[in-house]
């Protein structure tokens, strides 16, 4: 199973610049580029062209490539928490509260993987880091929910503590253990020696790899 091709957290890109909305044209064109290309096809230059405007006429929103390129991120971002929400969204209320917490996890875990595999250029481009080393997500990096994808994802591990499922000596730092894991083997997957392999083989694993970060937590 995967994802739409355009996560709904993802407003839909226009063809044609419309005046009065340069900001929302460039954005989507930068969008576009690291959807094809990743976080290095994301070019000032390009997306005006895209947007049918000239070169200087982008300054006025996006003062650099990296500020374009930051905007792109949040994007992205959001997309990757949109589409953690919905795998979330589906898990039956009615369990009792281990089943849930644990289902919870596995849903973050499994949205994760399918939102790489979907859309590798927005997966690589969302985990880009600055040359000034800002890593934090936030606030305007979330999805629906008002949370980022680490949010979620320390969310999901709090009801494992709540749940009694996970000792809360073992909880602090947990989901580091648990992004790691998990954001290795995306990467595997998208750029490394696991991309021939079958995508029943590849689900298949990474439920695998879930199960092994729940019983190691």
């Amino acid at each position: 199973m995967k994802l739409n091709n355009v996560p709904e957290s993802l407003p839909p890109a226009r063809s044609t610049y419309r005046h009065g909305d340069l900001r929302r044209a460039l954005l989507d064109a930068g969008i576009e580029l690291a959807r094809d290309g990743g976080p290095d096809a994301v070019v000032l230059r390009e997306a005006t062209r895209r947007a049918g405007v000239v070169p200087n006429a982008a300054y006025r929103h996006f003062g650099s490539r990296q500020a374009l390129l930051w905007a792109v991120r949040e994007a992205a971002l959001a997309a990757a928490a949109g589409a953690m929400e919905k795998e979330l969204a589906v898990l039956p209320c009615d369990q009792p509260p281990a089943d849930f917490a644990r289902a919870q996890v596995r849903a973050i875990g499994t949205a994760y993987l399918r939102f790489a595999q979907a859309e590798p250029g927005l997966f690589r481009t969302a985990f880009v880091v600055s040359a000034e080393g800002d890593g934090q997500l936030g606030p305007a990096k979330a999805g629906a929910s008002g949370l980022d994808p680490f949010q979620l994802l320390g969310k999901a591990i709090d009801r494992l503590v709540d749940a009694g499922v996970l000792d809360a000596a073992r909880r602090p730092n947990a989901e580091y253990l648990a992004w790691s894991s998990v954001h290795g083997l995306a990467l595997l997957i998208i750029d490394g020696p696991l991309r021939a392999m079958p995508p029943a083989d590849l689900h298949a694993l990474g439920q695998r790899l879930i199960d092994m970060v729940e019983r190691g937590l």
